[in-house]
Order: C-alpha cells, then sequence, then structure tokens
C-alpha cells in the first residue's frame, strides 16, 4: 500500500477530523482513510429528480411538441 503525506492543512480542519474521528471510534488516520474512500471510490449518486432539476431551463412546452408526419399516415392509410 502507499502512503500518503497531506501537508499544509488548516487547524480548524485537522480538529475537524480528530472530532469525526473520535465520534467514530477511529484514528485521524483512520478517518481520514475513510473519508478519501468514500469521496473518491464512492461518491454519492444523485437522485432522478436531482438531476432533472439540474436541467436548464430552455424554451417551452410547445418547443418539444411531437409533430406528425402527414407522409407516414399516407403510406399506411
Amino acid at each position: 500500500m502507499a502512503n500518503l503525506i497531506v501537508r499544509n492543512i488548516d487547524d480548524s480542519i485537522v480538529r475537524a477530523l480528530k472530532m469525526r474521528a473520535s465520534q467514530n471510534g477511529l484514528s485521524a488516520e483512520a478517518e481520514h482513510r475513510k473519508i478519501l474512500e468514500q469521496v473518491l471510490l464512492h461518491p454519492p449518486q444523485k437522485s432522478f429528480t436531482e438531476v432533472l432539476s439540474q436541467i436548464p431551463q430552455v424554451g417551452s412546452d410547445e418547443d418539444f411538441e411531437r409533430i406528425q408526419d402527414d407522409l407516414v399516415h399516407d403510406v399506411f392509410d
């Protein structure tokens, strides 16, 4: 396994990491590994509703109405 050294971390982040680790019954190092794994290997999935809500508003419903092709009807009539 590889080692990872992270330098110049703000003291407030270190305190938050240690507090979170303590709450989870882990060392700060184990908590750090857990956070990296969760974020990088198991990113949160967006729900279908979240994805839909991120689609920009473009046009109106009428812009997307389906137009029937009269040629298709003529062939089958």
